[in-house]
C-alpha cells in the first residue's frame, strides 16, 4: 500500500461529513497554533464538515478549552472538545467494569500539578506513598521537563511489588512541546508494564474515547467521519480500530524524521514508516492546512 502525500484537507473534505481532530502536533505544539491552521477550521465549517478534537490531554476538556482560547482558538471554530481525561474522570467515577470497581478509594496521582483537577469532585482519598495507596492513578510526570522513568523506578518497583493497579490517562509516549520532546504518562506505564504492572489506559488509540465521539456525531456514519493526527502508533491506529479512515499529519511528532530540513521528498520515509507500523492512513500530509 501506497499512501499518497496530499497538499491540504480540501482533497479529502468533499468525502467526509465529520472530523476527528487530534490537538497536539496537529492544532497547536503546546505553546501556539501551527499555520494555517485556524484558517483550515474556518474553511471546515464553511464547507459544512464538523470538527470535534480528540485529545489525550490528562485534564477535563473545560481546561483544554480555555487553553485553545489562550491560543487564540475560537470557540465557533470547532464542535467540542473529547479529552482522555473526561474518558478517565468517567471511568472512576462509574466504575463501569470489575477491574474499576476494584479499584479501592486511596489514590496516588502521579503528575504534574496542572493536571491534579482530573480528581475533583472525585470520591477518593488523596494518598502521597505507595505504601498507602490502593492504586496509581497517572498523568505524566511529575517534571517532564527534567524527569524519565527512571527517575520512577523504586516508585514503580514498590507499587508492583504490593501489585497495585495503574490507571493511565494519557496513552502518548512523548509530544512536542514547541522545539523540545518531552514524556508523557505512557512512558510511565509502559515502564510500569515491563515490570509486570497492571494497567489500564484511557485516550487513543482505545475504544471509548471514540465511542464518546460517536455519540457526540449521531447520525454521521463512520464511513463520513475522518480521523486526522500525527501518530501513527495513536491516531491511526485508534482510527483503524474505530472503523474510520484517518490521515496522517507528518509535521508533528515525526516531523525531523519524515520531513527534516524540508528539502527532500519525504514520500520514501513515509512509506517504510508506515509499513513498519501496521496502521494505515488513507493519506499524509504536511501540516493541518487547507
Amino acid at each position: 500500500m501506497t499512501v499518497p502525500i496530499i497538499d491540504g484537507v480540501s482533497t479529502l473534505a468533499p468525502r467526509y461529513d465529520a472530523m476527528i481532530l487530534d490537538m497536539w502536533g496537529l492544532i497547536h505544539d503546546g505553546v501556539a497554533p501551527y499555520p494555517g491552521v485556524p484558517e483550515c477550521l474556518d474553511r471546515l465549517r464553511e464547507h459544512g464538515v464538523r470538527a470535534l478534537f480528540l485529545s489525550n490531554a490528562p485534564r477535563p476538556s473545560d481546561k483544554v478549552v480555555d487553553r485553545l482560547r489562550d491560543m487564540g482558538i475560537r470557540d465557533d471554530q470547532y464542535e467540542r472538545v473529547i479529552t482522555s481525561g473526561d474518558v478517565t474522570r468517567d471511568a472512576l467515577s462509574r466504575r463501569f467494569d470489575d477491574w474499576h470497581a476494584a479499584l479501592g478509594t486511596r489514590c496516588l496521582l502521579i503528575g504534574p500539578q496542572r493536571d491534579w483537577g482530573l480528581v475533583d469532585g472525585l470520591e477518593f482519598e488523596m494518598v502521597e506513598s505507595v505504601e498507602a495507596a490502593d492504586f496509581l492513578l497517572n498523568t505524566g510526570l511529575y517534571d517532564d521537563e527534567s524527569e524519565g522513568p527512571a527517575d520512577y523506578a523504586d516508585r514503580l518497583a514498590r507499587a508492583r511489588d504490593l501489585e497495585l493497579p495503574m490507571v493511565c490517562a494519557n496513552p502518548d509516549l512523548s509530544v512536542m512541546r514547541g522545539e523540545k520532546l518531552v514524556l508523557c504518562a505512557g512512558s510511565l506505564a509502559k515502564a510500569y508494564e515491563d515490570l509486570g504492572g497492571d494497567v489500564r489506559y484511557h485516550g487513543k488509540p482505545h475504544a471509548r474515547p471514540y465511542e464518546f465521539c460517536f455519540e457526540a456525531l449521531a447520525g454521521v456514519p463512520r464511513e463520513r467521519i475522518l480521523a486526522a493526527g500525527d501518530s501513527l502508533r495513536t491516531d491511526i491506529a485508534g482510527a483503524n480500530a474505530a472503523g474510520i479512515d484517518g490521515v496522517f499529519v507528518m509535521g508533528g511528532l515525526h516531523a525531523e524524521e519524515l520531513i527534516g530540513d524540508g528539502q527532500s521528498d519525504p514520500s520514501p520515509a513515509l512509506q517504510d514508516f508506515v509499513m513498519s507500523s501496521g496502521h494505515r492512513p488513507v493519506a499524509a500530509i504536511h501540516r493541518f492546512n487547507w
